[in-house]
């Protein structure tokens, strides 16, 4: 352990590491129940999901432990998953696509492998010091709006309305109510640092669910789509199910080139932040930086990241990034690759309790989309509205249209557009960099194809 992790350096020990990685998986282990239930609203089975789910997790943080030696465990990632799910599949699956699911693991493949490419050339470091900070954060709480919207619409909380688009759902419904006393349960625990807080919520929601359903609160109505919340075990439910195993669909891509690659853009832009973002957060609360402020093996922690993204989409599941929730495991002394081993290794064994995973309810996991939401949130505290209008409004942009018009890349492709277009108007067109005149084409791009549809 010593030589694979250099523990005494790092002034940790493999007691320390190991309940670090117990408290990361136990911060992030809602992502099993959370990513099957997102992705079945894209079509895909939700047992082959969660098992996906979790060996890309495993794999991906036993790569971050041994070529990067980071406390930083990865999984599918929130925000990435609802863009696959929300943003790509139900749109194709209403246009008549079938499977568009295997599109958008193409995209998510796709974007992997581009991002091994720009790790190796460097070229990820230079796209994230040229876009300005707002528009970071701006694509973050936006983010974190679009996840709140998903989750309070999965639990009825907030429903279509056709005088005023959205309203409030009925308060009388044990999935609305439930859901309210889960989110705030969550929000009691993380006040008093629990670990495994949002987990905890979730598992809370789900318990007080069946009791409601014995009480006859809660009425099981196949037809309607509400199911039973008891798991139904049997010897043969312990068996994990099969993922989808390079399941691509390269045909779609030569009859819609410009889509697809604003599909694959989008992916990349919205990891590329989130991953860089997560790695640096993480490795600042560990003290892991240099003097310099700079992540030393930045690299490696950046291909571990890349080479996850290629093995999820090749198991099955959105894009694998690294978990925020790792700073749970660094607060508990976390400092090295023995820490993310350990969360990897959890992912395993969790891997035959998938019937308990998989009966947990939609409303049982809108608390922990209610709550990641609020984490992501709280980027517009960065955020400057005073100064460069570019600045300002590109990630206001960003924050309003993700939400309202139900699509991460709509937020990112405007918030780009107006901080490009601003500069030009305010004659500051020299301080636009080429990778956002790049950005801003392909957009244009991807407004002329929806203009002419």
């Amino acid at each position: 352990m010593e030589k694979l992790f250099k523990l005494k350096e790092n002034g940790t020990n493999v007691k320390t590491e190991v309940i670090a990685g117990i408290t990361t998986f136990l911060s992030m282990v809602y992502i099993l129940a959370v990513n099957p239930s997102i992705l079945s609203a894209a079509g895909m089975d939700s047992g082959a999901v969660f098992t996906a789910t979790a060996i890309s997790a495993a794999f991906a943080s036993l790569i971050m432990a041994f070529f990067a030696n980071y406390p930083i465990a990865l999984a599918s990632g929130m925000g990435l998953n609802a863009y696959f799910a929300y943003s790509v599949c139900v749109p194709m699956a209403e246009a008549g696509i079938q499977n568009p699911w295997q599109i958008a693991l193409t995209a998510v493949l796709i974007e992997g492998i581009l991002f091994i490419i720009l790790s190796l050339f460097k070229f990820r470091e230079t796209l994230v010091n040229k876009v300005p900070a707002n528009l970071k954060y701006g694509i973050s709480a936006g983010i974190g709006l679009f996840i709140v919207i998903v989750g309070l619409k999965g639990a009825g909380i907030v429903v279509e309305d056709a005088s005023t688009l959205v309203a409030l759902g009925n308060v009388a419904t044990p999935q609305f109510v439930l859901a309210m006393i889960g989110f705030l349960i969550i929000a009691v625990l993380h006040h008093f640092k629990v670990p495994g807080d949002i987990l905890i919520g979730i598992i809370a929601t789900w318990v007080l669910g069946m009791i409601a359903q014995v009480a006859g609160w809660y009425q099981v109505d196949v037809e309607a789509g509400v199911y039973s919340l008891f798991s139904s075990f049997s010897a043969s439910s312990f068996i994990p199910s099969a993922p989808y195993l390079f399941k691509f669909d390269f045909s779609y891509v030569a009859n819609h080139f410009m889509e697809f690659a604003v599909i694959v853009f989008s992916f990349l832009f919205v990891d590329l932040f989130d991953t860089v973002g997560t790695v640096i957060g993480v490795a600042d609360k560990g003290e892991l930086l240099d003097k310099e402020g700079n992540l030393p093996r930045a690299g490696a922690a950046l291909m571990a990241d890349a080479v996850g993204t290629v093995a999820g989409a090749c198991l099955g599941t959105s894009t694998v990034t690294s978990y925020v929730e790792s700073s749970a495991g660094v607060a508990q002394g976390g400092r090295t690759g023995l820490t993310a081993l350990t969360a990897g290794a959890l992912f395993i064994v969790a891997l035959v309790l998938s019937p308990i995973f998989l009966a947990i309810p939609g409303f049982a996991t809108t608390p922990a989309l209610m709550f990641v939401g609020l984490l992501m949130l709280s980027s517009v505290k960065k955020m400057t509205f005073e100064g460069d209008i570019a600045d300002i409004v590109s990630g206001f942009v960003a924050i309003i249209m993700m939400p309202f018009t139900y699509s991460i890349a709509n937020g990112i492709m405007f918030g780009i557009l107006s901080w490009v277009i601003l500069k030009v108007c305010t004659g500051k067109i020299k301080e636009i960099h080429p990778v956002m005149w790049v950005s801003s084409a392909l957009f244009i791009l991807r407004i002329i194809t929806l203009v002419i549809k």
